[in-house]
């Protein structure tokens, strides 16, 4: 498929300049001293983000992940190394970035979408639609100077995701702004996903990173300490500060994070009610087999599942605490077996994630989340999410009708 962005050693150098002196005296003590500071804000990064991508950006403040997603949009230019993007880009990069204060929503609307190259035709052909979304339309006509950071944000995304962008960069939108908004940003972003368009997006949320991305990369002081599943990405990302000694970011500490390999999930099998068959007819019966390893006795262990559709929404969490099937003790190879006599769900295809943790869920041992799925095809032309079983039953009555 090929990357859609290239990032190849990168890195982004500033002068931060110091206050300037105040009196003749402290001009000249001070006269030898340099009147700046040299400061790296990206060391060397090495990153691709492949065509129809998700990919987080994690890290503290000042990590560098904004100053990645400026340069990637344009905004900056590196000091050394060198990005290629292949097709059209949209960034929301911050609230109202790109907007001019003393022009009108509607005015800026205009000269946003020119600039990624819209003609007037094509704009008035999305305009509608961007004020809709938006939900600003009263003040559609006032000077965005006088936009709360809530509206400004609305006008943003919309702009952003009505250009049709082959490319998304977001940063740190989804954290503003009210609920309704936040989700109504959110199920566009899903709906970019599912038509194959690549996203890159920072956040602070290491939930919302693990729940809407194929892949994390962690940024420290401006270099990239880690890539991969985003699970994994910010378990490493953690790890790497403790052995620094350096006090753990609140976006980390999340109980899912503190993972101890006393056990390891080697494997999960999904199996299908006959051997060879790839998929389940709705409310047919479903086991699910988690192989682990447990090389010494663990005697804290609970074993859980849950299953989620395309859209993310949990379908079902449960345990072997909520099963009452809890297995005392571990060691060695085994097997858990979670054993659904019905999966009661129409066509689809649902993603599996397992989790090996404590009772308290103080530890977590290991987790596997969206690799392994279960695909739902119907003989039937019933629609919807779930398989109720369901019969009609018509009664007529023998008497004629008078007319």
């Amino acid at each position: 498929m090929g990357a859609a962005i290239e990032i190849e050693r990168v890195s982004k150098h500033f002068r931060l300049n110091h206050a300037r002196a105040d009196s003749l005296k402290e001009r000249v003590v001070n006269w030898r001293k340099p009147s700046y500071e040299e400061f790296w804000a990206l060391r060397d990064v090495t990153l691709h983000v492949d065509q129809g991508e998700t990919l987080g950006l994690l890290g503290h403040n000042g990590s560098g992940k904004s100053t990645l997603l400026k340069c990637v949009a344009g905004i900056m230019r590196p000091t050394e190394g060198r990005i290629t993007k292949r097709g059209r880009i949209a960034a929301l990069l911050e609230l109202g970035s790109g907007f001019h204060g003393d022009l009108t929503g509607r005015e800026n609307i205009y000269m946003n979408a020119s600039i990624l190259g819209f003609s007037r035709k094509d704009i008035d052909r999305i305009f509608d639609e961007v004020v809709a979304f938006s939900e600003i339309e009263d003040f559609i006509d006032n000077q965005v100077k006088h936009y709360s950071s809530g509206m400004a944000a609305r006008l943003g995304f919309a702009v952003a995701v009505n250009v049709e962008p082959e490319i998304l960069l977001v940063d740190e939108v989804l954290s503003v702004g009210d609920e309704a908004f936040q989700r109504k940003c959110l199920e566009r972003i899903k709906r970019f996903q599912r038509e194959g368009r690549t996203i890159l997006l920072v956040s602070h949320a290491v939930d919302l990173v693990r729940r809407i991305c194929d892949r994390a990369a962690v940024l420290d002081h401006g270099q990239l300490v880690a890539v991969g599943e985003p699970g994994e990405a910010a378990l490493a990302f953690r790890e790497y500060l403790q052995h620094k000694g350096v006090e753990v970011p609140k976006e980390l500490e999340d109980p899912q994070l503190r993972r101890n390999l006393r056990i390891e999930i080697t494997d999960v099998d999904v199996q299908y009610p006959e051997p060879g068959r790839t998929h389940l007819a709705p409310s047919e019966p479903l086991r699910v087999e988690v192989h682990f390893c447990a090389p010494e006795i663990v005697d804290d262990v609970v074993f859980s599942i849950a299953i989620h559709d395309q859209d993310g929404r949990m379908l079902l969490g449960t345990n072997t605490d909520y099963t009452g099937d809890d297995p005392g003790f571990v060691e060695g190879n085994g097997t858990c077996t979670f054993i659904f006599e019905r999966f009661p769900v129409l066509d689809g295809i649902y993603s599996v994630d397992i989790g090996l943790h404590s009772h308290d869920v103080g530890v977590i041992y290991d987790q596997r989340a969206e690799k392994d799925t279960v695909k739902v095809v119907s003989a039937g032309r019933t629609v919807g999410l779930v398989d109720f079983p369901v019969r009609a039953r018509i009664v007529s009555s023998s008497t004629p009708i008078a007319h």
